[in-house]
């Protein structure tokens, strides 16, 4: 058994100097990525921490900033019956003023309205004119370059034959050539421009301009509107 032993250490190789310097790097390489994994943990234990409190601090200020709301809303309702009394006293003592001296009523204001409409709309345009016609304002029709000429007559027809309210105050027009009209571009605005224009040639006093298509109608009658605008009128002088 001696002799056994004695020839298997003296076969045993030694070991060479690289490879114990590549155990050595192996290690080394080792312990850099276990320690770099341990920072990586650390930072995004940090980082996670920092996103909580971040949220955290947005939810507080964000309550703040709603009961700050609240508590405004709050002080307002109870401050605005106060407010809206007085209002309406001094309302109804402009008013009283005013009637008792016609003369210092304001002037109702008039309406220009250009309505225009496309080929197919005279029907539409006739429906909207008479939706929104007052003797006091003033129209312009105007149907665009793909209109028939057939089409404009039947519309002037309307307003000049058939209508005996428009034709007594004489307070629509029709325009005879029709513009270019693209909606995608600016000819539409030039068209409206030109409706403006022909309206300040043909009548000068009217306060208001409205632009209208043969696709509109009003949800609400003209009077109350100018009802309103006679009150806001009359709180301006104020």
């Amino acid at each position: 058994m001696k002799v056994t032993s004695r020839v298997l250490k003296k076969d045993i190789p030694p070991v060479p100097p690289n490879v114990l310097q590549n155990l050595k790097i192996f290690e080394l390489r080792c312990e850099k990525q276990s320690s770099h994994s341990q920072q990586q943990e650390t930072m995004k234990r940090t980082h996670i921490s920092y996103s909580l409190d971040r949220t955290c601090l947005i939810l507080l200020i964000t309550l703040a900033l709603l009961s700050l709301i609240l508590l405004l809303i709050v002080g307002q309702n109870k401050s605005s019956p106060s407010t809206d009394t007085s209002s309406n006293q001094q309302k109804h003592s402009i008013l009283d003023q005013n009637l008792n001296d016609p003369s210092q009523l304001p002037r109702v204001p008039r309406f220009a309205y250009f309505i225009s409409g496309t080929k197919g709309d005279v029907s539409s345009v006739k429906r909207l004119l008479q939706a929104v016609y007052n003797p006091r304002n003033y129209y312009l029709l105007h149907l665009d370059f793909e209109a028939s000429d057939g089409e404009r007559l039947e519309l002037a027809k309307y307003v000049k034959v058939e209508s005996g309210v428009m034709r007594e105050f004489g307070n629509v027009m029709v325009l005879g050539k029709g513009d270019l009209v693209t909606y995608k571009g600016p000819t539409m605005i030039a068209s409206i421009l030109h409706g403006v224009a022909i309206l300040l040639k043909q009548f000068e006093d009217w306060d208001w301009f409205v632009n209208l298509s043969a696709e509109d109608y009003p949800l609400m009658p003209q009077d109350g509107n100018f009802l309103n605008f006679c009150f806001a009128f009359l709180v301006f002088l104020a």
